[in-house]
């Protein structure tokens, strides 16, 4: 039985008469293919990355399961539709916080029509990925039974500026996220740092993408998740993936600079949190944490200790 998913923060969402992606009861995630080349495009990046030998294990551990493509019955009622079936990334969790964030400064790629960039670059100038080199695309945290979730509404994450984005990584990794109060950023050090947190995950990418010249990630996201029951024991589960890739191109043997810098603005942006939370030092590095030697864009390399 195909539902539609609960704790889908970006992208379209399937209901009343809208094509959407659907699951099941057995952890797959069914992501109707976009009628132009954008659906041929993201079939044909699944199925050469999923062949690629040269693709390491520990990268492709970020990337969501691919089981191929099936036709299955739309959810705007038109009848069959082709699907790509993926992992169901949350379905393993209970109360998952969820963060979509749109990497590069420019979400379009050369060969688009002239149309579609003009439409791209707007967005770009409009929300922060031109400032900053990402943007957030939607996002929901967990404070409680009684409460729920904070999900700010597309539109409000759509508008967002440069302090709306700093603020919001904080809320994410707060105990009071729905709070009109300061947010605490308390689950900042079990989530964002730490050996196995999303700091160490990103960097394991970005040294990935300092050297990958297979593909270029054009208009894709990182999908951050964690548990807050977790989170207030230590144990926070968080995750990174790599969703979205109807605009993945081929490299052509060069780095993919545009992804590459965006995702080290990304990773400034939450080492400052922790930072100004007292779980980051110049001398010590993350708390917890082994790296090797990377550098900010556009800032002065720092030693992770």
């Amino acid at each position: 039985m195909l539902k539609i998913p609960d704790h889908q923060v970006a992208g379209h969402r399937a209901g009343d008469g809208k094509l959407g992606p659907l699951i099941d009861d057995s952890g797959r995630f069914c992501k109707p293919l976009q009628n132009d080349e954008r659906g041929s495009r993201e079939a044909a990046f699944y199925t050469s990355f999923s062949s690629n030998t040269k693709i390491l294990d520990q990268i492709r551990r970020y990337f969501p399961l691919f089981h191929g493509t099936q036709l299955l019955e739309a959810s705007d009622g038109s009848g069959l539709h082709p699907h790509l079936i993926l992992e169901d990334l949350v379905s393993t969790h209970v109360h998952p916080s969820v963060m979509d964030i749109k990497i590069g400064s420019r979400t379009w790629y050369a060969q688009a029509s002239e149309e579609y960039i003009k439409k791209c670059l707007k967005k770009d100038r409009e929300g922060t990925s031109l400032k900053l080199g990402f943007r957030i695309s939607g996002l929901q945290a967990y404070e409680s039974e009684e409460s729920g979730f904070w999900k700010p509404a597309k539109k409000v994450v759509s508008s967002y500026d440069v302090e709306d984005v700093r603020s919001s990584l904080k809320r994410f990794v707060s105990s009071n996220p729905l709070a009109d109060a300061k947010p605490d950023g308390s689950f900042a050090s079990v989530v964002y740092g730490g050996s196995d947190g999303i700091l160490a995950q990103l960097l394991e990418l970005k040294a990935w993408f300092e050297d990958q010249t297979i593909y270029h990630f054009n208009s894709c996201s990182v999908l951050v998740m964690y548990e807050k029951a977790g989170a207030e024991t230590g144990m926070s589960r968080a995750e990174v993936k790599l969703i979205d890739f109807a605009h993945v191109t081929d490299d052509e043997g060069v780095i993919d600079h545009n992804f590459l810098g965006g995702l080290c603005s990304l990773i400034k942006f939450l080492s400052e949190i922790l930072v100004n939370l007292g779980d980051y030092t110049i001398e010590g590095g993350l708390n917890g944490f082994r790296q090797a030697p990377f550098s900010f864009q556009n800032g002065p390399k720092k030693e992770i200790q």
